[in-house]
């Protein structure tokens, strides 16, 4: 087994085998995997307590988006507060639902199969979820257990998650199940991406456990933990982070430059990662352009312009070939809920 693989949280996975959830087939089948591969508790903890993601698509070799959507719920379903290792206690602890939201900071510490980006505005914060799975099925299935469970934790610490919504950014499965009819209205399906959307008024909710002390102590811990963890960045995150920094749109040869690297270089080592500045661009510009039209304070063209746009103009045609439509139909369809 390899300590690489993107994985899932093994204490979650372990209540998942020792659930109703899975049939006796499947369970049978991840045992057998785990017995083949020497993948024992103790092994697991020492891979940093994460069960590969890969497991579930030999389990289930069929897998496409909607049974990674329906299993996603389903498996959300059974998350508990002591699921998720070093980050169980901050949770119960946890004085608000911001601080339970602040916690995805940490969330590398348990999974390397999703990460996550905050885009805070007037009304409520949004948390981009992406997959890393390397499987666009798998991916489906890791972002639905996450946003669900997140939706499940604040619902157990803070009561009311009434206007909370999962955006996803495929098209909602041909049948539903009553894990879905359960969420009802707070799923949306076919967004420009995946994010979960947290007004202020619920930010606010002030959670059942309360434990300031407790809270504080342990985000010092995951603080250095998360410290020691994270080795150098990616080429991929470097360039990200250059392009959303400061106004404007940026150039290859201008991040090239602030990275004292030539382009061709760049484009190289990006390359070597899979992926193309124009790409990362692009995901970045819409990933910001979504969210920024969830701020009903932001006229269209101040969202043009804070992005780097020429105007409105060219704005409305990138973000409809992005995705389907223009900003301004984007903006009433999401609002509406």
């Amino acid at each position: 087994m390899n300590g690489s693989d993107a994985g899932v949280p093994y204490t979650a996975f372990a209540q998942l085998l020792e659930s109703q959830t899975l049939d006796a087939e499947a369970a049978a089948r991840f045992r057998a995997i785990m017995v083949r591969e020497g993948a024992d508790e103790t092994t697991l903890l020492q891979l940093g307590g994460q069960a590969p993601a890969r497991w579930f698509r030999e389990v289930y070799p069929n897998l496409d988006a909607d049974q990674a959507t329906h299993l996603g719920h389903a498996f959300a379903d059974q998350a508990q507060l002591t699921s998720f290792g070093p980050l169980s206690l901050p949770l119960i602890s946890a004085g608000s639902v911001a601080e339970v939201m602040e916690l995805l900071t940490y969330l590398p510490l348990i999974t390397t199969a999703v990460s996550t980006r905050f885009h805070p505005n007037d009304d409520g914060l949004a948390v981009g979820l992406t997959g890393q799975t390397g499987d666009p099925d798998l991916d489906c299935l890791v972002v639905t257990y996450c946003g669900s469970a997140l939706l499940r934790l604040i619902r157990m610490l803070a009561g009311d998650v009434s206007t909370v919504r999962l955006h996803t950014s495929w098209p909602a499965p041909a049948s539903t199940t009553q894990h879905e009819d359960a969420l009802g209205r707070h799923l949306v399906f076919n967004a420009p991406m995946t994010f979960l959307y947290v007004p202020t008024e619920v930010l606010n909710e002030v959670c059942r456990f309360s434990d300031p002390v407790a809270y504080r102590h342990a985000i010092a811990d995951l603080s250095k933990s998360l410290e020691h963890r994270i080795g150098p960045a990616s080429y991929a995150t470097k360039v990200r982070l250059s392009i959303e920094e400061g106004p404007g749109l940026k150039t290859c040869q201008s991040v090239a430059n602030e990275l004292s690297i030539s382009t061709s270089t760049l484009k190289r080592r990006l390359l070597n990662e899979g992926t193309t500045f124009r790409e990362i661009l692009e995901s970045s510009l819409l990933e910001r352009a979504s969210l920024k039209l969830l701020d009903r304070s932001l006229s269209v063209s101040e969202i043009a312009v804070e992005l780097g746009f020429s105007d409105l103009t060219n704005f409305s045609h990138a973000f409809k070939r992005w995705t389907g439509q223009s900003p301004s139909h984007f903006r009433q369809e999401c609002l509406r809920w």
